[in-house]
């Protein structure tokens, strides 16, 4: 069974003060509930799940104001000072998300210019209440019905508000609305099962669907022709972005020149792999010359070799929830940490409207609402691909890669993380996450696993994990590049395909996606190196005394904090008793 997480030792009992922080914020949460009901349900607070945003400019405004005043009337109604070590910590983890919310409002123009922003509305909305919502099944359908009679206000103003989105952020949205559109027609009633409102639940969903129909016209000839936006950021708005992002006390030259430096190391690693399995593939050729062109074209073959080693399109899914038991089983026997139990993810197939630009999610259990349900979602080749798409899809996510997937997106990476995360003694904590944290810890599990034997030392799954983690390297490069100079998309291209071994379709899909997401893509290598840092230290202080499940509890117990405080969190547990 789990075992309850006890606060962390040494940094202080909880004073008078932390209790006012606590009720501090609790007001802005229901404050900022009633304006943003969908965020609400979505954090598993359900209070308002018959409701729908406003998303007018003037409620938009609104909320700004909102946030505003509670960065201001923080430090006044709560003493900093008085606060515990943990306290303090979560006063600066609140007042970093109140400004970095109004940096974002105040810089980016989403509901503009990103024709995606309304699809969490149109579709979340009231797909997280029938997925996930642990209240009973005929209030979730209740509040569902009367959200979906608020959806088309939402594209209204949609159709209102949008002006000169970017294309390719367009042509995603264009993507998830074909989804949306089938969710209300067909999907809506096969996961609402049998139920006595299935009539009513008729009654509401056919005019969503009629109505996402005529907005998709417009989306497709109307907003199309006027898709003329810049995704750039530009270099001083995309440092900005990065530091209130990332949260991580490094810039973006420093990111950009430690994931150029960790580039060639991993190459360099890819190629001794390489090496040792050439030989099982071409048996009677002769290693390619040991010159630049040489060394590529080496893991290029080896890499396209094992690739081929993958599944059919239709057990993609099946091949995911079967590499589930080995993973599971493995880090039991290790002791690489304790699971949770009871373990409440469920592996599935992707919602077509959730489908965008990557093959898998792990949608974990609301924060606010912890007994729900996590989905690790992997996404199927598309029907209207043809086969040499659908061929590429596979070879990337081969059956050793994706055995990789499962350990970054389940266990121990997403899942068991964030199930952690849940049960944090501290509100602050469970509901502000440092995607820097999430993101670096599930990289940081790849390796790991395979360090302690994962595989039984299979070079094919070696290498995968290598490809992988220099996907997430090379996302740190692109993002930068992209951004900050005039790179283009035959150098993007060109930088993942010859320089990190992708396919073509995947790294098409991951060009769209560095457009679409400024500064996320870095997540991952800089809170990789973050956690990676840390082990290293904390190895070296402890020497023989260090237990590597008794570290990586130390280190998710605390919620998804920003890595920054990693260092006197996880040594002030390592004192207690596991």
């Amino acid at each position: 069974m789990w075992l309850a997480l006890a606060p962390a030792v040494g940094l202080g009992a909880e004073s008078a003060s932390d209790l006012a922080l606590r009720a501090f914020y609790q007001r802005r949460l229901d404050a900022s509930f009633r304006l943003e009901p969908t965020t609400a349900t979505l954090l598993g607070d359900h209070r308002f799940d018959d409701q729908l945003e406003d998303v007018s400019k003037a409620s938009r405004a609104r909320w700004v104001a909102e946030t505003r005043a509670t960065l201001q009337a923080l430090p006044k109604e709560v003493e900093y000072r008085a606060l515990s070590r943990d306290g303090q910590i979560d006063f600066e983890i609140l007042r970093h998300d109140l400004q970095a919310s109004l940096w974002l409002r105040e810089n980016t123009r989403p509901f503009e210019e990103d024709p995606r922003v309304y699809g969490s509305y149109v579709s979340d909305s009231v797909y997280s209440l029938l997925a996930q919502s642990t209240r009973p099944k005929e209030e979730n359908l209740r509040n569902a019905i009367a959200r979906m009679r608020k959806i088309p206000a939402i594209l209204d103003e949609a159709e209102r508000t949008l002006r000169h989105p970017p294309r390719s952020i367009l042509e995603t949205a264009i993507r998830q609305n074909k989804g949306a559109t089938a969710f209300y027609e067909s999907e809506i009633f096969e996961l609402a099962g049998q139920t006595p409102q299935r009539a009513e639940l008729q009654a509401a969903a056919a005019p969503v669907a009629a109505r996402l129909k005529r907005y998709q016209e417009f989306l497709e000839k109307e907003l199309l022709l006027r898709a003329t936006g810049q995704w750039r950021l530009g270099r001083k708005r995309f440092a900005q972005k990065l530091e209130w992002v990332l949260d991580a006390g490094v810039g973006a030259d420093q990111v950009l020149a430690d994931a150029e430096s960790e580039f060639a190391r991993v190459n360099g690693e890819l190629r001794v792999i390489s090496r040792q399995l050439w030989s099982r593939y071409f048996p009677r050729q002769p290693l390619p010359p040991d010159d630049d062109d040489g060394r590529r074209q080496l893991v290029a073959r080896v890499i396209q070799a094992v690739s081929q080693e993958h599944g059919a399109a239709e057990a993609l899914v099946s091949d995911a929830r079967a590499s589930v038991d080995r993973i599971k089983a493995f880090i039991r026997e290790r002791d690489i940490l304790r699971l949770p139990e009871p373990d409440r993810c469920q592996v599935i197939e992707m919602p077509e409207f959730k489908r965008g630009n990557s093959l898998a999610y792990m949608e974990s259990a609301p924060p606010m609402d912890p007994a729900s349900v996590s989905f690790y979602a992997v996404s199927p080749p598309p029907a209207d691909w043809g086969a040499d798409r659908v061929r590429s899809f596979l070879e990337e996510y081969n059956q050793h890669m994706l055995q990789i997937l499962t350990i970054h997106e389940a266990y121990p990476g997403h899942y068991v993380q964030l199930e952690y995360a849940n049960r944090s003694t501290s509100p602050i904590r469970r509901v502000i996450q440092s995607g820097t944290f999430v993101e670096g810890w599930a990289v940081y599990t790849e390796q790991m696993m395979l360090d302690q034997g994962y595989a039984d030392g299979d070079l094919r799954v070696r290498l995968m994990q290598l490809k992988f983690y220099l996907r997430a390297v090379v996302n740190a490069i692109l993002d930068h590049r992209l951004h900050c100079t005039r790179m283009t998309d035959d150098q993007a291209m060109k930088l993942m395909v010859e320089g990190a071994f992708q396919s073509e379709g995947e790294a098409r899909l991951k060009l769209i996606r560095a457009k679409q997401s400024s500064t996320q893509l870095s997540t991952y290598f800089v809170g990789r190196m973050a956690h990676h840092r840390l082990r290293q230290e904390i190895e070296r202080e402890l020497g023989e005394h260090f237990e590597l499940g008794r570290y990586h509890e130390a280190v998710i117990s605390h919620g998804s904090v920003p890595p920054k405080y990693l260092p006197e969190l996880v040594r002030a547990r390592l004192k207690e008793a596991r």
